[in-house]
């Protein structure tokens, strides 16, 4: 089995996060853009809990507080979705859902 290395000279200097798409600024010069739907935690996501971002790592990636997501420049540039397992994601959406239920036992606050 041979391994990829790649060297990565490029930081993110901006997020967008749209209905559809996380779009990245690089201080290279390139905006990647790659589906949101590889990342299931910001696709639940409201888009106040997408726009509340921050960089990490001087630009390496991006941290969600609120979504508790984390996204490398690298794992964009390699187009690599995340890789969190269905039972991981599953655990924490029950949660997410738990949190929206007590906040608003409504139910008028979607997720």
């Amino acid at each position: 089995m041979s391994t990829l290395t790649v060297e990565i000279n490029a930081a993110i200097q901006h997020v967008e996060v749209t209905e559809d798409s996380l779009v990245v600024d690089l201080t290279d010069g390139r905006t990647v853009s790659v589906p949101i739907a590889w990342y299931p935690r910001l696709m639940h996501g409201t888009p106040e809990e997408r726009r509340h971002c921050r960089l990490i790592g001087g630009g390496e990636g991006i941290h969600w507080p609120d979504l508790d997501e984390d996204i490398s420049v690298g794992n964009i540039l390699l187009g690599r979705p995340s890789g969190e397992g269905q039972q991981s994601f599953k655990r924490w959406l029950e949660r997410r859902t738990e949190r929206i239920k007590k906040r608003n036992p409504s139910g008028q606050d979607s997720a």
